[in-house]
């Protein structure tokens, strides 16, 4: 398809100049380009190594430099022809600015490299690293072959215990209970050959199941006395920067491995070159932001919503009961950002890119692809490498094959640093930009609970869009192995598009999760028709609802009120009264497990009505009036269910039992002022 540069340049508002050979005969107008000193986008990514190295050599050469991909993502596609309004917005896209820099994660090794496995393998992948680290073995055994005669490598052996840590921090906990010392044994074979039963293998430990306790190996050991059968088990533990596992069952069971670990089969080349180039210092952005007033996790030592935890593919995410609050642990976090899509209260956030920075490429993305006459924009989130290769084949398939037609038109793709970093936040607030759906292309690196997640929270997102009455089926899970399953976009295109917002929102993704899904539902209920007063959600994943209380059970306690962390469930210091602002309930669950008559439950829903705004009273109960002074200090049903209670307890007859139906300040005034009354200081 031939670019038309006068009505690209019309929809960015600049004038555009169409190069066609600028990676070989027209270098010299990038060079000259780049000595403007203002920014410079290459929208092809074919020859990005070229334009890099021209722009070293290129003296007086300021200009930032971006590339943009257009040519698999929309010119080598059958729908090429009307591809220019995606063109446009993937232009605009580029000329944004990057993100600001965030505070950042340091992993420091020295290459001390621990391999653990059988003796024969352990030492034919050190024999292959150990020139760049510094390797130690724990062996598991002597493996087909059994270790070489030449001792190379420190050698641990016993029972392994923990292996935990990260890049430059792992500790490795054993326990040292075998006869032979790995350190004293010269491998001089003597033992071996002494030992009538065949105990000691090539791994030079001795097999208790087949020792009879001749003891000639200790006498064959001799001088060096690496055997004492006397020895105590001793428990010990060592501090390495990386880790080499041959088991085929690993020391990490969760789907992202900690960053330094790796497990080799003793095929794949690329594990050991990984490996020999973790020497030195290393950054990683803090992927995200915690704010620990905002966390439903947990009050009063009870567990509310754990669903940051259950999703952390990483292990990275802990709870800390005794402080009331979630613990992230930076250098174990992979910045999938799962946790800060299934948080309900956006206590836990996305540091990089920050929401608002990817609320203002999404906003550009469909502003300019409006702009530009483009129709019923469908938004495909997907990942930054597997999901951007993925795409890349497709358009290089659409160009050979003619079967295959590419990235249709009005699909625009956005890459994120991890599929799972998007939620019902930035889907709602793009569908209120104008989307008409947004679908996230998952391929093999997600983990299975990421799936599930947002699977969840699309069912959420499409039961508001479809109470609201927008037609059509919103978002979907795009499953791709390869190009060829992207293929399947086609089917999903020859579908009606569906109905979307009437005009675009102007606000801007802000800081704060729960504001955006605010302004975000605001649009979308600005732009419906529907007169419904409120819209059934699924259980799973709803981050809004209301309570439903049970008045009969309910004794206005209160303690629903001091476990509320978003200030949902209220009281009234003039009357015994509860009230609720749906607005700020998460549906955490933490009302629900505090309360002690089971008096509560959860309704996930969405008002629709200004009732959603204002705090409503759930329950209300007559005072109960102090005997003594007739001053209200409770609810009537909450003193006689204690009085019930208590009826029975001998602590609590005649004056005592009257207590209870008294004020603090006339409890004490009681006490004091009693004939019959046995004081401490009356004790001798």
């Amino acid at each position: 398809m031939p670019l038309q540069p006068r009505s690209l340049g019309t929809a960015l508002d600049e004038n555009l100049t169409l190069h066609s050979t600028l990676c070989r005969r027209e270098a010299g107008a990038f060079q000259k380009a780049i000595q403007s000193g203002d920014d410079v986008i290459v929208a092809c990514t074919q020859e990005t190594r070229l334009f890099a190295e021209l722009a070293q050599q290129t003296e007086g050469a300021t200009s930032v430099i971006k590339f943009v991909n257009i040519r698999e993502t929309g010119g080598w596609s059958k729908d090429a022809a009307h591809a220019s309004p995606k063109i446009a917005a993937l232009l605009a896209l580029a000329h944004l600015p990057d993100a600001e820099p965030v505070p950042t994660v340091t992993y420091k090794s020295a290459g001390r490299l621990l391999i653990i496995g059988p003796l024969n393998a352990a030492e034919r992948a050190a024999e292959l690293v150990s020139d760049a680290l510094d390797v130690t073995i724990f062996s598991l055994g002597a493996g087909s072959d059994g270790g070489l005669q030449e001792r190379r490598y420190p050698m641990l052996a016993g029972t392994l215990g923990q292996l935990t840590g990260w890049l430059g921090a792992f500790e490795l906990n054993w326990t040292r209970s075998n006869p032979i010392d790995l350190d004293l044994c010269t491998r001089c074979n003597a033992c071996l050959s002494a030992c009538p039963e065949g105990a000691i293998g090539f791994d030079y430990q001795i097999d208790a199941s087949l020792c009879q306790s001749h003891r000639t190996c200790v006498k064959a050991c001799g001088v060096a006395g690496a055997i004492d059968f006397s020895r105590e088990p001793e428990a010990l533990s060592e501090k390495f920067d990386l880790v080499l596992d041959l088991r085929s069952a690993p020391a990490f069971t969760q789907h992202a491995l900690p960053q330094g670990y790796f497990r080799w089969d003793g095929q794949d080349s690329r594990t050991l070159l990984q490996l020999r180039s973790l020497v030195g210092e290393f950054e990683k952005p803090k992927f995200f932001n915690y704010r620990q007033k905002l966390c439903a996790h947990s009050r009063n030592n009870t567990v509310g919503c754990s669903a940051c935890i259950d999703v952390c593919s990483a292990s990275a995410i802990s709870s800390e009961k005794n402080r009331q609050q979630i613990k992230v642990n930076p250098n174990l976090c992979v910045g999938c950002g799962a946790c800060t899509t299934v948080c309900p209260t956006g206590a836990i956030s996305y540091a990089y890119p920050r929401p608002a920075e990817q609320g203002a490429k999404i906003k550009t993305l469909l502003a300019t692809y409006a702009k530009a006459g483009g129709k019923h924009a469908a938004l495909l989130l997907h990942s930054q490498e597997a999901g951007t290769r993925l795409l890349g084949d497709l358009g290089r398939m659409a160009r050979l094959d003619p079967a295959i037609r590419g990235v249709p038109a009005r699909v625009l793709p956005l890459g994120l640093f991890h599929t799972a970093s998007s939620g019902l936040d930035l889907w709602l607030s793009s569908m209120a930009y104008g989307a008409s759906q947004v679908w996230v292309l998952m391929t093999a690196e997600e983990a299975p609970q990421y799936r599930e997640a947002i699977r969840e929270q699309m069912d959420v997102a499409q039961a508001i869009l479809t109470g609201l009455g927008y037609q059509g089926e919103h978002f979907r899970i795009f499953e791709a192995k390869d190009a060829r399953d992207l293929a399947g976009l086609d089917a999903l295109l020859q579908a009606a598009p569906a109905q979307g917002v009437a005009q675009a929102a102007g606000f801007a993704v802000q800081a704060d999760k729960r504001a955006t899904l605010e302004l975000a539902l605001d649009h979308l209920m600005l732009q419906s028709s529907v007169q419904a007063e409120v819209i059934a959600l699924p259980a799973a994943g709803s981050p809004l609802g209301a309570l439903a209380i049970d008045k009969n059970a309910c004794t206005l306690c209160l303690s629903c009120v001091s476990a509320c962390p978003a200030s949902a469930l209220q009281d009234n210091a003039e009357r015994p009264q509860l009230k609720f602002i749906e607005k700020n309930c998460v549906q955490c669950g933490l009302c629900v497990k505090t309360c002690p008559e089971n008096a509560l439950a959860l309704v996930p829903q969405l008002r629709l009505t200004p009732q959603r705004r204002e705090a409503v009273v759930l329950n209300e109960m007559q005072p109960y009036a102090c005997i003594r002074c007739s001053k209200p200090f409770g609810t009537l049903k909450a003193i006689e269910s204690m009085l019930g209670k208590l009826a029975g307890h001998a602590m609590f007859q005649g004056a005592a039992a009257d207590r209870l139906k008294m004020c603090s300040d006339c409890r004490v005034i009681d006490i004091y002022s009693a004939d019959n009354e046995v004081k401490i200081g009356d004790i001798r």
